[in-house]
C-alpha cells in the first residue's frame, strides 16, 4: 500500500524554507518536552537540550530574512507549507490531550 500523496510544497524563498524548516525543529522538540504526552524524563531532558540550540537556528533564519528585506511573514502561504509538512500533527504534539470521557 502506498502512503497518501502529500500536497506539493508552495514557492518559498530560501529563507521561507529555512524558517519553517527550522520552525518545525522546534515545535518537535516541544513535542517531546510535552508532560502531558511524555513518561521518560531522559528523553524529556535531551528535547530540552536540543531545544536551545533549535530555537537559535530559528532566530538566524528570521534575522536573516530581515537582513534581506523579507520584512513580511505571508502566513497563508506558509501555513500551506506547514499542512505539506505534517505541521498539523506535529503541532498536535505539543497540546494537552483531552481528558477520557470528554
Amino acid at each position: 500500500m502506498l502512503p497518501p500523496e502529500l500536497p506539493p510544497l508552495p514557492a518559498l524563498t530560501h529563507a521561507e524554507a529555512e524558517f519553517i524548516d527550522r520552525y518545525l525543529a522546534v515545535l518537535d522538540q516541544v513535542g517531546r518536552i510535552n508532560p502531558a504526552r511524555g513518561s521518560d524524563t531522559y528523553a524529556a531532558l535531551r528535547a530540552a537540550q536540543a531545544l536551545a540550540s533549535h530555537a537559535a537556528t530559528l532566530r538566524d533564519a528570521l534575522a536573516l530574512m530581515h537582513e534581506r528585506g523579507e520584512n513580511r511573514i505571508h502566513a497563508a502561504t506558509l501555513a500551506r507549507a506547514l499542512r505539506a509538512l505534517d505541521g498539523e500533527r506535529r503541532a498536535g504534539r505539543v497540546t494537552v490531550p483531552r481528558a477520557n470521557g470528554s
